[in-house]
């Protein structure tokens, strides 16, 4: 299998959380305090996957100067679209109550194109990942996928509850599951053979943006709900993916 097909599988396998999210939804009612402690842990371990993994390697691989820049440009980028996105209607796109706009309002393109922006940067990650030559980053792979669970599953039973339809539901996550796949094997493609500081800065990219993404719509929704436990249960998830970091080599 080549490298772009290996890459768009992985991030197909990390945007396939999405789907069971909505799956888990559709079969059982989960308690939205549960719901808030599920964003609460993803939260936490892809706070530690991007601290342990990405950073640390982007550093390693390309130095301070070219990490910073593209940490920060990430998050500035994620911020500008994020705006934008709200004001069309997506800013509740995870949340798991009756925040989320009903669909009659027209911001269903917004929360898909919300959706999108919010799990890009994780796919290019796994993709990135595959150019040290030594196997796609297990940590990387396991954080988008325990993390991509919970924000299916908030975000679909939020869509649920503010009167979206099941083929809607389906449509919007399993589009953004493949999209992943894709984004995973064009960060592999654009970035193959590129310079080590070039390579360090778009990973950089990638975290600054999943660090905003993170501020932005996960932790409030696991705040809101669970704010007794939302803390400590971050906190399990970041030592989750710390242990899986240390056990897969760093």
């Amino acid at each position: 299998m080549s490298g772009a097909l290996l890459a768009a599988f992985w991030g197909l396998v990390g945007g396939s959380a999405l789907v069971l999210g909505v799956l888990i939804t559709t079969l059982v009612t989960v308690p939205r305090r549960l719901v808030a402690a599920i964003m609460a842990f993803g939260s936490g371990v892809l706070i530690s996957a991007l601290s342990f993994d990405l950073m640390q390697e982007a550093f390693e691989s390309g130095g301070f100067p070219a990490t910073a820049a593209g940490f920060f440009a990430g998050a500035a980028i994620y911020t500008a679209i994020n705006i934008a996105i709200t004001h069309r209607g997506g800013h509740d796109r995870k949340r798991s109550g009756h925040q989320q706009q009903k669909a009659q309002d027209g911001s269903g393109v917004a929360i898909a194109v919300g959706a999108l922006l919010d799990g890009i940067p994780e796919s290019m990650v796994i993709g990135t990942s595959l150019l040290a030559g030594k196997g796609v980053s297990v940590v990387a792979v396991v954080a988008v996928f325990l993390s991509n669970v919970p924000e299916g599953l908030s975000s679909a039973a939020g869509m649920r509850r503010a009167g979206r339809s099941a083929s809607y539901i389906y449509g919007v996550w399993g589009g953004i599951a493949i999209a992943s796949g894709i984004a995973a094997a064009v960060g592999y493609v654009a970035l193959a053979g590129a310079p080590a500081e070039y390579v360090a800065a778009v990973t950089a990219v990638a975290a600054g943006a999943i660090l905003a993404m993170i501020a932005d719509t996960m932790i409030p929704e696991a705040f809101e709900t669970a704010h007794e436990y939302a803390g400590l249960v971050t906190v399990a998830g970041f030592l989750v993916a710390f242990a899986l970091s240390k056990i897969g080599g760093g």
